[in-house]
């Protein structure tokens, strides 16, 4: 960073002399690419860390820019722009894929994180359990006198009101309620259910 820090822009008139800067790059010199540097990576830097607001990371790319200005600088055509904004779209695309990326890996280790806490399901074992106790239940009913059952049936397999079963039975009411506390005790013993 403290490299970036020591790097100054170039006044608005010296831009213009940048094209001639990034000709000679492109033709491989050296001391005309320490210029462009000292010109342009602290806007670089800045516009980077706009983006990204991780200094270290911030750093990092806007060195990939510099190296991208240096290897790609033969591609730079003034009729299309001024240096600055063509270096500026490299900084600015660089950092906004850099964001991009760090979405992305935060993306998959919280879904990884989320796999894992999932606890294992076992679909056949779960079938399995439930028609054993689906087969208890039905032994079970099969103990309880014929009011008992038909109560039961009525009240919690098909959803009637204590009330609606008395009518369906013909029994009053007191009775099959007695009727079904006895059956509820007896599917519970027979099931092993502790209350």
């Amino acid at each position: 960073m403290k490299e970036f820090a020591r790097a100054r822009g170039v006044p608005q008139s010296g831009r213009a002399g940048l094209s001639d800067v990034v000709a000679r790059v492109a033709d491989g010199d050296q001391d005309a690419f320490a210029t462009l540097y000292d010109s342009i990576a602290g806007p670089v830097f800045g516009l980077v860390l706009k983006v990204l607001r991780d200094p270290s990371q911030s750093e990092e790319v806007a060195q990939e820019v510099m190296v991208e200005v240096w290897r790609t600088a033969t591609r730079f055509r003034p009729e299309q722009g001024s240096v600055m904004t063509w270096v500026m779209t490299m900084a600015h695309r660089r950092a906004v894929d850099r964001v991009r990326s760090e979405q992305a890996a935060t993306d998959r280790e919280q879904r990884t994180a989320r796999r894992d806490q999932t606890p294992p399901y076992d679909q056949v074992s779960e079938e399995v359990t439930v028609r054993l106790e689906s087969e208890q239940v039905r032994r079970c009913l099969r103990t309880l006198t014929d009011l008992q059952r038909q109560a039961v049936t009525l009240a919690y397999y098909q959803g009637y009101t204590y009330r609606e079963v008395a009518a369906s039975l013909s029994a009053p009411l007191g009775t099959v309620k007695t009727r079904l506390r006895d059956g509820l005790i007896r599917l519970r013993d027979c099931m092993g259910v502790n209350a």
